[in-house]
């Protein structure tokens, strides 16, 4: 009897643990997701190309790096195939051999690149200290690679370079990366570390100590006298500071130097063949432990097994060695590059899922997340773990309450890029603001800058694109900063570069226009602040484009200094004082007084002709033309204003075909270069179906989503709203027409919606069909 008990309990207990057992393989299998998550459809190779094949101009393609990063962080590890020109990331797809892989990069810039420091390469056989010509890579270090082995994922690069056969992968943390290679069998493997190489340039002067077996530390100066940024004439001027350590001991190792000509260090000295002489034949300096040069590397000479793993791991800083240190401690403080790795991932998981899509295809998705990702570059960090940062006084500063961020592509991103970081990452908006406030003051200056890289005033294009940032965040209620402060040194920075007392830039269309845009965007500011009279000025100001209408031709035209006109050759002829445009592309941009431009025009009907015509005329594969030239800035705001023409329906057929046509899923996917996250931030805005015409008055202008449902979370910080959702029902390739619209179930007869609507939280629903709805909605 007591045996069968036992029996029984026993029964019992088993069907139990079964039923437990069943039921959470079913719940686990529930819990994991069915598909890919968001942040596999990233693929870094999009844009990731300079010139190729398709290059129908001068200004190439994406420019974008394939490496690992986090988001907004310090470091970007990735490959580099080219140091010198106008190949900003110092990648490009098109090219058949590395160099090797550096932890600082930029992403998508038009002009001479920059950054690209603390080059590590492995190698096996003979030792060779410079990087050779890619049309003979055994003259030098680099290596001959296959797209077939490349990799690219958030976080993660992995590629065999085919000359050493040695795979190499790497990851990234927000200020330290690491490195590993798997090396073949072979006596002479190697890790070597061209301290000088620096994307369009070189650094000037190098430092390096050997700290222990394990241990590398030191620096690399990088002033505008070594090229980068703008072949020197972006002013770029930092030190890179690095602590270095190897997960094989250092016993074999040694320093080379390059005993240099005396010439200048711009980019087009150091390629001359003496200068290439110089460093091939550096002299080596075996055990050496510490050296200060002008050009130097190092190298760790070791003996390896067939598939064996040597790390590489690097804190970098801008500030200091140990603030070099202290980032690495605090991001990588092991060896596990697998964990850097997952962590790398979900870091781009959670930063992503601010903006969630569904319903398109699996090709529209990699280019919407990719995109995304793009736009999460920069404003990168620029201070280390400790808040330490250098200021634009060359001193060492501290913050608590920011992050001090670094590279402000202004007269991109003003269009697009932070009107979407406002809806998505107003801290890092407030973090950008407070940089730039720092910047005006610390350089005393007591202005904005234009185009800012590492606390430079590069004075890069044109406009006042800062002031416009600022007056767009604060009217959106992004006010963590001095307000006061921030007005002031707006006031000063439209005052030191704006129209005049002429009301008009004397040769120029395109600073016209951008400064009366900027004095209304003060004004508008001024208003809200209570500062009428002020205000009432810069408004007035504002309407000084209508100074360089010129009726004889119909359109805006360059005047001289005392006030003639300049000579006209046609609406699509580039230049006539505009910058990269034409008079009939720069000619929109009076995004603050659409009603005063109709008018100039001749009213609604000639403004609405005029538009269509310019869409009309545009190329199918939008690629660098005279009308809708998407590859760069100033009509990128153009299709939105269809919208304010009485047409919306045109507005909705060219944003989808703009993001059918001019994106894609590979290295040439952007029809021009990313500059700094502005041509990833318009496909996010336009593929949601909402994009700006003028930042500062808060409102979104509405087109057709390319997906189906749009959940953008908001942050609690500062918006009231949890969540905004945009549905388009029945939506698809052919039903790209807006047929009617409500906003939280009420009918929505207009195409635009305010900020304020948006983050107050709600749903923004479309019904969607194959034909336009013919009418004029205002």
């Amino acid at each position: 009897m007591k045996t069968k008990k036992i029996k029984m309990v026993l029964r019992n207990i088993g069907f139990a643990l079964l039923v437990i057992s069943v039921f959470s393989c079913s719940s686990s299998k529930e819990s994991k997701p069915s598909g890919p998550e968001p942040v596999d459809y990233i693929n870094p190779i999009i844009g990731a190309i300079t010139y190729g094949k398709k290059s129908k101009d001068a200004h190439g393609f994406g420019k974008t790096f394939p490496g690992a990063a986090t988001p907004f962080g310090l470091v970007q590890l990735s490959p580099d195939t080219f140091t010198g020109g106008d190949n900003g990331s110092g990648y490009s797809y098109e090219h058949k051999t590395i160099e090797g892989f550096s932890f600082t990069h930029m992403s998508g810039v038009g002009w001479f690149g920059d950054l690209g420091n603390f080059l590590v390469t492995p190698t096996t056989g003979e030792l060779r200290t410079n990087r050779g010509v890619p049309d003979n890579p055994e003259d030098g270090y680099r290596s001959r690679y296959s797209h077939e082995t490349e990799e690219t994922k958030a976080g993660y690069y992995a590629v065999t370079l085919d000359d050493y056969k040695v795979k190499a992968e790497l990851t990234a943390a927000p200020r330290a990366g690491i490195i590993r290679f798997t090396f073949p069998e072979n006596d002479s493997s190697r890790i070597q570390i061209d301290l000088s190489r620096r994307v369009g340039g070189t650094s000037t002067e190098q430092y390096i100590k050997v700290v222990n077996e394990n241990t590398i530390e030191g620096w690399m100066k990088c002033p505008p006298e070594g090229g980068g940024w703008g072949g020197g004439d972006g002013n770029a001027d930092y030190t890179v500071y690095f602590y270095c350590q190897f997960s094989k001991p250092l016993k074999d190792y040694g320093i080379w130097s390059a005993d240099i000509p005396d010439v200048p260090r711009k980019m087009r000295f150091i390629r001359q063949d003496d200068y290439q002489l110089a460093v091939k034949n550096a002299e080596i300096f075996p055990s050496k432990k510490e050296m200060q040069g002008k050009h130097l590397g190092f190298y760790s000479n070791f003996s390896t097994k067939e598939g064996e793993q040597v790390l590489v791991k690097s804190g970098i800083s801008f500030v200091s060695v140990a603030g070099a240190k202290e980032n690495l401690e605090h991001d990588i403080d092991h060896w596990d590059f697998d964990r850097t790795r997952e962590e790398a991932r979900n870091s781009w998981n959670k930063a992503i899922k601010n903006v969630a899509v569904s319903g398109g295809t699996e090709d529209e998705k990699t280019i919407f997340y990719t995109a995304l990702y793009h736009t999460m570059i920069d404003p990168r960090t620029f201070s280390d773990v400790n808040g330490n940062y250098i200021g634009a006084d060359k001193k060492i500063h501290q913050t608590s309450d920011f992050t001090y961020r670094t590279i402000f592509s202004g007269w991109d991103v003003f269009r697009s890029q932070f009107p979407l970081q406002t809806i998505i990452n107003p801290n890092l908006v407030n973090d950008e603001i407070n940089s730039l406030l720092q910047m005006a003051e610390l350089s005393g200056r007591e202005y904005l800058p234009r185009w800012e890289m590492l606390n430079s005033y590069s004075g890069c294009m044109l406009g006042n694109p800062a002031v416009s940032v600022i007056v767009d965040a604060y009217e959106k209620g992004i006010r963590n900063y001095d307000i006061e402060k921030a007005f002031a040194y707006s006031k000063n920075t439209v005052d030191n570069t704006g129209n005049g007392e002429l009301g008009y830039t004397h040769g120029n269309i395109s600073k016209t226009l951008e400064y009366a845009y900027s004095d209304w965007a003060l004004g508008t500011m001024a208003n809200s602040l209570g500062k009428g009279v002020i205000a009432q000025e810069y408004l007035a100001k504002s309407k000084n484009y209508r100074n360089i209408w010129n009726d004889e031709v119909n359109w805006f035209r360059a005047k001289d200094s005392i006030g003639n006109w300049l000579e006209w050759k046609g609406k699509t002829v580039h230049g006539q004082g505009c910058i990269e445009s034409n008079p009939f592309q720069q000619g929109w941009f009076v995004p603050h007084d659409i009603e005063g431009l109709k008018t100039l025009m001749g009213g609604e009907e000639a403004y609405r002709n005029e538009l269509i015509s310019f869409f009309e005329n545009t190329p199918e594969d939008f690629l660098w033309n005279d009308y809708y030239n998407h590859p760069n800035e100033p009509v990128h705001h153009v299709p939105f204003m269809l919208n304010t023409a009485g047409v919306p329906h045109l507005t909705q057929k060219w944003t989808r075909k703009i993001c059918n046509d001019a994106y894609g899923t590979d290295a040439y996917g952007l029809c021009g270069n990313e500059d700094v996250g502005q041509m990833s931030a318009w496909y996010v805005l336009a593929s949601i179906g909402i994009h700006p015409i003028s930042p500062g008055d808060n409102k979104y202008q509405i087109t057709s989503p390319v997906f189906n449902e749009i959940e953008i979370q908001l942050d609690p910080e500062y918006y009231p709203g949890k969540k905004f959702k945009i549905l388009a029902n029945n939506n698809s390739k052919e039903n790209i027409y807006i047929q009617d619209m409500t906003l939280n179930g009420k009918p929505l007869n207009r195409f635009w919606i305010s900020h304020q609507e948006i983050t107050e939280g709600g749903v923004l629903e479309m019904q969607m069909g194959p034909e336009p709805v013919i009418q004029s909605i205002n």
